[in-house]
């Protein structure tokens, strides 16, 4: 077997085939509970894919498989061709270019928003004394270009903890984006948003697409019908449905155990 630092050698993901994410028979027990039961799910490069399912359906589970936060009892997990992520470390993955943005935003809210940038920036060099590493002009511009994408351009240099909660969600998402991910996994993201803040999220996820594959996972229905293009229904630990919106959310199988009549 390969030694933990040589996932790593190698930063490019090949996703010449097309699929950026290849899961296969992924089964994960906890005390004889199967969170997820021979999952197959395939994710293609630069896609938009919302997943969907009643609580308890796996996509927590899913998504702590592809991170490394949890290992499978069995089944496959690729990132591109050349990236078996059951056999990498959590910053391996990281480092291979995989983002999670969890559902309560982390930022540093004492620091400013253009300082948060900065250090996620330098996280993925691995510099953790950021703030006293100056920047490249080069640097300078990927935080401006980010703040241009977020939309928080006016508040950079607001400290964090002044942000309201949908700014905070959206300088998290720009946190990950200073480490140029090919994959971002998103987890409830407008989750005790106003509704002008869940606008902006649509509008900021559907911008990513394309240069990044953008996986999320939501409960709120309306966001999800404004934001799918591609929608896949986990039940019981693997996919019940697959397909686009309005196919997924007439099956009759969707409707008994998820949306309801």
């Amino acid at each position: 077997m390969d030694s933990p630092g040589a996932h790593i050698k190698d930063d490019s993901v090949d996703a010449t085939h097309g699929c950026i994410l290849y899961i296969e028979g992924l089964t994960v027990s906890f005390d004889g509970f199967k969170a997820l039961d021979d999952l197959n799910l395939y994710i293609d490069d630069g896609e938009l894919r919302c997943i969907i399912g009643p609580n308890g359906a796996g996509k927590t589970t899913m998504m702590d498989v592809i991170t490394g936060k949890t290992r499978p009892d069995r089944g496959t997990v690729f990132f591109g061709q050349n990236h078996d992520l059951t056999e990498m470390t959590e910053y391996e993955i990281s480092h291979a270019g995989i983002g999670r943005k969890f559902q309560k935003p982390t930022v540093f809210l004492n620091h400013t928003v253009f300082e948060n940038l900065e250090l996620a920036l330098h996280a993925k060099k691995g510099i953790w004394q950021s703030l006293t590493k100056s920047l490249t002009g080069e640097q300078r511009d990927t935080i401006e270009k980010d703040l241009e994408t977020i939309g928080l351009k006016e508040q950079k240099n607001l400290p964090a903890g002044l942000l309201s909660h949908g700014q905070k969600q959206w300088l998290e998402i720009g946190m990950l984006l200073a480490q140029n991910p090919r994959l971002l996994l998103i987890d409830e993201p407008v989750a005790g948003m106003t509704h002008q803040e869940t606008e902006h999220t649509a509008e900021l996820l559907k911008s990513l697409a394309g240069k990044h594959s953008v996986v999320v996972v939501e409960h709120e229905m309306d966001f999800i019908r404004s934001i799918a293009n591609r929608v896949t229904v986990l039940h019981e630990g693997h996919v019940l449905a697959d397909g686009k919106m309005d196919e997924v959310q007439n099956d009759p199988k969707v409707i008994e155990v998820y949306l309801g009549s």
